[in-house]
Order: structure tokens, then C-alpha cells, then sequence
């Protein structure tokens, strides 16, 4: 038997060949999507994108919200600027015009005895300047409220202040508007050439500009 000789260091050109056909015989591996899990991740896209168009939504339709409601409070404020300035105007020129009026009509208004009560009567000729001042609306009211001297004298100016104060409120209440009623507190009438029942009184006299 020959004995085995031992063998010596491989070349280098060999040793590559020997390397690279073990590599050969073990084919590398690599982590390849699946067909399967590609329609999942374009389902979670595409719920993504679904829940951002929403909140879109949601946002456009608060803004839609809030524009309607500045724009009716820009309508309301807009109109109350208009009837501020009727007011101003309707002031502006009664106030101008306080001695260029002329009386056109005037009567009065009976009480009884430390009352402000309007009768039934009261209330009818009442009813009638509201109905003129209405139909005409370039005329104002002057009220003078009056008692008859009985009493103290404080007592009778607050009374017949309360008594003007009746009528003014009778004629607003159905639409006379404040700017164009003008009220005085007279206090208690001292002559003796009218009777007391005629001295509890308030008259109205309606007035008109001059021409």
C-alpha cells in the first residue's frame, strides 16, 4: 500500500471554483410581496384617503355654516343702521322744525279726582288722534298735563306728570312712535274762572309744520 500524501494548499483559481459552486447549490432567499398582500395595503390607502375627503367635507360644511351666519348678522345690523337713521332724520327734523309747527287740532282729556285712569270717553278721542297722527305722518302731538289746585304742590306736579304719562303710553302702545310725542308736566291750575273737574285734565294738541 502507498501511503497518502498529503494535500498541499489549493490554488487560487481552484479554491474560487470550489467557493462558488457551493454557492451555486444554495440559491439565496429573498422576501418577495405576495400577490395576496398587495390588495390589502391598497385597501388601508384607500380607507385613508376616504376618512381625509370626509373631514374636507365636515370642515366645507362648518365654513358654509359660519359664512350664512355672518351674513345674517350682517342683514340684521344693516337694517338696524336703516331705522337708526329714519329715527335720527325723524328727530332731526321735528327738532328743527319745534318752532315751525302750527296747531292743527286740539282736545282734551278729563280725570277724576287723584286719578290717571282714562274713561271710556278718553280712550275714544284718544283713538282718534292715533287715527289722524297715522293717516298723517308728518303730524306730532304736544301733551300738557294739569290738576286742579287742591293738595300739596309737589304731589300735584307728580300727579299730573303721571297723568301725561298715561296718555303718552295709550298712544304708543298702538304705534305712535316716542320721537313724535312731545310731553310737559304742568302742575295744578289756580284760577277760579274754570271748574276743578276741568282742571284735572290733559290736552293734546296736535301739531303740523308751517307751510
Amino acid at each position: 500500500m502507498k501511503p497518502i500524501k498529503p494535500m498541499g494548499i489549493l490554488p487560487p483559481a481552484l479554491l474560487w471554483l470550489v467557493v462558488s459552486g457551493c454557492a451555486a447549490t444554495e440559491p439565496a432567499t429573498y422576501a418577495t410581496p405576495t400577490r395576496e398582500a398587495q390588495p390589502a395595503r391598497e385597501g388601508r390607502i384607500d380607507e385613508r384617503v376616504g376618512a381625509v375627503e370626509e373631514r374636507m367635507n365636515e370642515m366645507s360644511q362648518r365654513v358654509q355654516t359660519l359664512e350664512g351666519g355672518v351674513s345674517g348678522a350682517q342683514s340684521r345690523a344693516d337694517d338696524a343702521a336703516r331705522k337708526a337713521e329714519g329715527v335720527d332724520r325723524r328727530l332731526t327734523r321735528l327738532w328743527s322744525n319745534r318752532f315751525n309747527q302750527k296747531a292743527a287740532d286740539s282736545l282734551e282729556v278729563y280725570f277724576p279726582p287723584d286719578s290717571i285712569d282714562l274713561s271710556d270717553a278718553a280712550q275714544t278721542a284718544l283713538a282718534g288722534v292715533v287715527k289722524e297722527m297715522q293717516a298723517n305722518p308728518s303730524l306730532t302731538v304736544e301733551l300738557g298735563g294739569y290738576t286742579d289746585p287742591r293738595g300739596a304742590i309737589d304731589y300735584n306736579y307728580a300727579l299730573s306728570q303721571r297723568r301725561v304719562e298715561a296718555v303718552r303710553r295709550f298712544l304708543m302702545d298702538r304705534g305712535i312712535q316716542l320721537a313724535r310725542i312731545q310731553a310737559a308736566s304742568l302742575g295744578p291750575i289756580s284760577g277760579t274762572d274754570i271748574p276743578d273737574m276741568k282742571k284735572r285734565r290733559v290736552t293734546v294738541r296736535l301739531m303740523v309744520d308751517r307751510e
